[in-house]
């Protein structure tokens, strides 16, 4: 393996939510027609370079995780379709979520950067106690996602609203609108 590769290539979509603690991507190697199984090796060593502790998994279908095990990378299938799957299961992603990004890196992933992972990010904000509203939740997500919230994801922000959590160390809050701030002047620019 040549040195430009060594490091492994950064999952499309890749984006920090809370830096360095919680960051989603699109499935490494891509979906349908588009995904390739050298770019899932490479963005899988990528992940495994960068310390990530867990993988979250919300596909229907547990794609890759045979190749999160061959690269020793912990992982967790929890399927998340839309709001069927019910608020119980929408809470474990966010415990699960919560409890792995306390003292080690979680990437969240679907097939892609839509309005499942979206949803996901902006009811996690919310459920958490990082803010305290649900429009708030959507705008920082929006931002830090570089897409606009469709009517799954507005969803799954309502279902979060319904669930309660614990708070959150404040860190983790000035964590949250540093990234939201950077990506603001990343767009300005």
């Amino acid at each position: 393996m040549s040195n430009k590769w060594a490091e492994g290539i950064e999952p499309r979509g890749f984006r920090w939510i809370i830096t360095d603690r919680f960051g989603v991507c699109e499935r490494p190697g891509g979906h349908g027609q588009g995904h390739r199984p050298v770019r899932r090796q490479e963005e899988i060593i990528w992940l495994g370079r960068h310390e990530i502790s867990l993988i979250v998994s919300i596909t229907s279908i547990p794609y890759n995780l045979h190749d999160y095990d061959e690269h020793g990378l912990a992982y967790t299938h929890l399927p998340f379709s839309d709001r069927s799957e019910g608020s119980e299961h929408l809470e474990r992603i966010f415990a699960t979520i919560r409890e792995h990004s306390a003292d080690g890196r979680v990437v969240l992933h679907h097939d892609a950067i839509g309005d499942r992972v979206s949803g996901v990010v902006a009811g996690y904000l919310l459920w958490s106690g990082l803010v305290d509203s649900g429009p708030k939740a959507i705008t920082i997500a929006e931002r830090l996602l570089e897409r606009e919230l469709g009517p799954l994801a507005r969803e799954i922000v309502s279902m979060a609203r319904q669930i309660t959590a614990g708070t959150t160390p404040s860190d983790a809050v000035d964590s949250v609108a540093r990234a939201a701030d950077e990506r603001s002047q990343q767009e300005q620019e």
